[in-house]
């Protein structure tokens, strides 16, 4: 079981295999118009994290699916990887996770029974330490292994943080570096040492527990999580949905070191690519940027943090509860500003 690698069963890894925001705005815009009752508060509108429905007037329901293929070889930490991802877009939304359904495609001619049982043991201890059960799920058999969850979540539906209530002169604040799909980049190529795969996982498996108490601070005014659509990507989503301009401060913007160094020797995935040929027209870079910038400000994030917008007076409370749940208390990487949704990016 140890000679099998996962990441050489699929032709893409982790939130890298996410279709590309161009396409994918085709795709949607081709769907018939559906039913939006009253008490769906949050639905396809804005291209937020996860669908909310009110349930009564202290109570909603966050509810997302979140599934990729292999972005490490070993089955377990693919699992836990995975479910740390599903989960975050609750925590997005300001929810609570509460239950969560497991997303299981396997190539079942490929992989023993053994190695998808890892996988579906390290969804479930992440599950576990988030303080809720795996409570079902459903399984296909399929050319390459996926793997998610489908998860579910409470929140009051005064305190639902979406992408579209920025304010101009709010602050940024991401909760994650920037890096990790070059850091995937470099598990297929065989380029990460021992330590290199021990921080890619530590940040790939950090629950954004952040989010779900950040929902009752007044000052938040916006979130989201940094996935496969990259920094700029998910920023520019919270300029169109808020009708703001961002301006990134190049020089702030937290870097994995092993990624800065991949980067600079020319290593990128695919979905960077095709991330910036689908909104790189609204990202303003400096003249003399180097062409890693524009790398990992596309990079796609497997697993990425919290970007929050809120008011210059919350930042201190803010960065106090995120420091509170993990290691770091985040970095303030920019400002939102009244004018068209674009991204301007300042000399790093």
């Amino acid at each position: 079981m140890d000679d099998i690698r996962l990441t050489g069963l699929a032709h893409g890894g982790g939130c890298g295999c996410k279709i590309s925001p161009a396409l994918l705005s085709n795709m949607l815009a081709a769907m018939p118009p559906g039913l939006v009752p009253a008490d769906l508060l949050v639905g396809t509108e804005h291209g937020d994290d996860a669908a909310v429905y009110r349930l009564n007037d202290r109570q909603a329901i966050v509810a997302t699916t979140d599934f990729f293929t292999p972005v490490v070889d070993d089955p377990h930490d693919f699992g836990r990887i995975a479910a740390t991802n599903a989960l975050s877009d609750v925590y997005a939304m300001g929810g609570q996770p509460i239950l969560a359904l497991a997303v299981v495609g396997m190539p079942i001619d490929k992989l023993p029974p053994e190695v998808i049982g890892r996988i579906l043991a390290g969804g479930a201890s992440v599950c576990r330490d988030a303080g809720i059960p795996v409570a079902g799920g459903h399984s296909i058999d399929v050319q390459e292994p996926i793997y998610g969850l489908a998860a579910l979540g409470l929140v009051d539906p005064a305190e639902v943080k979406t992408n579209a209530g920025a304010r101009p002169g709010d602050a940024l604040i991401l909760t994650k570096p920037l890096g990790i799909g070059v850091l995937s980049a470099g598990v297929k190529r065989g380029m990460l040492s021992p330590a290199d795969y021990a921080e890619m996982l530590h940040w790939t498996t950090l629950l954004n527990r952040a989010g779900a108490r950040l929902s009752s601070v007044p000052g938040v005014h916006a979130m989201t999580d940094v996935t496969g659509f990259g920094l700029a990507g998910h920023l520019l989503e919270i300029c169109r949905a808020s009708r703001l301009g961002a301006e990134v401060d190049g020089a702030r913007l937290p870097i994995i070191e092993r990624a800065r160094a991949l980067v600079a020797s020319g290593v990128a995935t695919g979905a960077s690519t095709r991330n910036w040929a689908s909104y790189g027209d609204a990202v303003d870079l400096p003249p003399d940027a180097p062409a890693s910038l524009a790398t990992l400000l596309t990079d796609p994030q497997t697993s990425g943090g919290l970007l929050i917008a809120c008011d210059p007076v919350a930042v201190a409370e803010v960065q106090a509860i995120v420091s509170d749940v993990q290691d770091n208390a985040g970095w303030v990487v920019g400002r939102l500003v009244d004018g068209a949704a674009r991204v301007v990016v300042r000399a790093a």
